[in-house]
């Protein structure tokens, strides 16, 4: 097993974990200082015991908050799973009747007609 020297609030300690798990301690490690140093900062030098109590409970705190919200932000996901799937609107494409295309070829042809008329002109 990996001895590790960690220090919590400015307090070097002792600690063994499984091979492999040296990260995951001194993540802890970090956290657990993380909260000890603003006591040290304030309170001054504490009793060892008290130190890592309070350090702890204020992790404690941090943890319960973050479940609280997982349960609620798990609640509102629930209720928004739960939710009946809206039904897709109908999108109606509005379809050319076949006199306009009939009328707009007549067009058309009358158009080119008049265009050769014009070319036959101007040649002559």
């Amino acid at each position: 097993m990996p001895d590790l020297e960690i220090a919590i609030g400015g307090r070097s300690f002792q600690v063994s974990c499984q091979p492999g798990e040296e990260h995951f301690l001194r993540a802890a490690a970090a956290m657990l200082d993380s909260e000890a140093q603003p006591l040290v900062a304030s309170m001054g030098r504490l009793p060892e015991a008290r130190l890592l109590l309070m350090s702890g409970l204020m992790l404690a705190d941090k943890a319960a908050a973050l479940e609280d919200e997982n349960r609620q932000l798990k609640a509102q996901l629930a209720e928004i799973e739960g939710r009946p799937v809206p039904q897709r609107e109908k999108m109606e494409v509005p379809v050319i009747p076949p006199q306009v295309v009939e009328t707009l070829a007549e067009l058309a042809a009358r158009a080119e007609a008049l265009a050769a008329r014009l070319d036959d002109r101007a040649g002559a």
